[in-house]
């Protein structure tokens, strides 16, 4: 991820990805940097030559009218968005995921919408959107639901250190914004936590205050330090016992973007994106980012 680099935005001319043009636009000027819009479509070429991209400048017939067309109204959204952040586009030949994951290597952030036309209307539909959140090498922002920019930033902590890029980037959304952050952890007595060893059996007896205190502990430390880097975010630290998707949904309908990592606790050690990503970037009721810690 390059901190200075463009906000990316894929779009296809869809409602959902115009959508994503206008949060993309906000996006880069909250940031500081310039937007750069991406259309991309068909395959890559068989052949690729040595050092190559695995994709080329589109030089079909018809692209004048879809610079004209799908990319004119993409940076008239933009500007409407955000007046005055600059921006450019490109329209490429490759496949839309590998387009964009190549783009995260010199972006601060990918945008896309949460349905489309085309391949890009796949990316949330099977593994590719899992594909693009887990291998890009910067933050990737769905935009999903009624986008609400004054909305508070919902940061799902888990206390594992693969989502410390989650937690140091929701600070940064928040001060940005200038919004609040809800910090919200949820726990369960089924949680490794509740065991006093790791052979410990599933019907374990344990002392639930003690957990709850423990939980309270993992809240704490996760956000340790980021009041003196942020001190201007006002933050709100929610403790709920419950079921981690169903409550990471529930309250994403009152926030203005919801931020997870990639993986956190639990499950196999091989999957790049875990379960609770990948259910909120199909079912939240508000954009979400995902944020791999490099």
């Amino acid at each position: 991820m390059d901190e200075a680099g463009p906000v990316v935005v894929g779009v296809d001319g869809s409602p959902s990805s115009l959508t994503a043009v206008e949060t993309a636009a906000r996006e880069a000027r909250a940031h500081g940097v310039a937007l750069r819009v991406v259309h991309a479509f068909g395959r890559p070429p068989a052949r690729i030559p040595a050092g190559g991209r695995p994709w080329e400048p589109a030089s079909a017939a018809g692209v004048p009218q879809l610079i004209d067309g799908t990319l004119g109204e993409a940076e008239q959204r933009a500007h409407a968005a955000a007046p005055g952040v600059q921006a450019d586009h490109e329209v490429v030949v490759g496949d839309p995921v590998e387009v964009l994951e190549i783009e995260s290597h010199t972006a601060s952030m990918i945008v896309v919408g949460s349905r489309g036309l085309g391949r890009f209307g796949t990316l949330l539909v099977g593994s590719t959107a899992g594909q693009l959140a887990a291998h890009a090498s910067c933050p990737v922002l769905v935009v999903r639901g009624d986008p609400r920019p004054a909305g508070p930033v919902l940061l799902a902590v888990d206390g594992s250190p693969a989502a410390r890029g989650a937690v140091e980037f929701a600070f940064s959304q928040a001060t940005r914004h200038g919004t609040d952050l809800v910090a919200l952890h949820v726990w369960s007595n089924r949680t490794e936590r509740a065991y006093a060893s790791p052979a410990d059996p599933p019907f374990v007896t344990y002392d639930e205050g003690r957990l709850h205190d423990e939980e309270e502990r993992v809240l704490a430390e996760a956000l340790g330090g980021m009041g003196d880097l942020y001190p201007d975010v006002r933050v709100e630290r929610r403790l709920v016992r419950g079921r981690v998707r169903h409550t990471l949904i529930e309250a994403g309908a009152d926030a203005g973007l919801l931020v997870v990592g990639a993986r956190g606790r639990g499950g196999f050690t091989g999957l790049l994106l875990g379960s609770v990503s990948q259910a909120v970037l199909h079912h939240a009721p508000c954009p979400v980012a995902v944020v791999r810690t490099h």
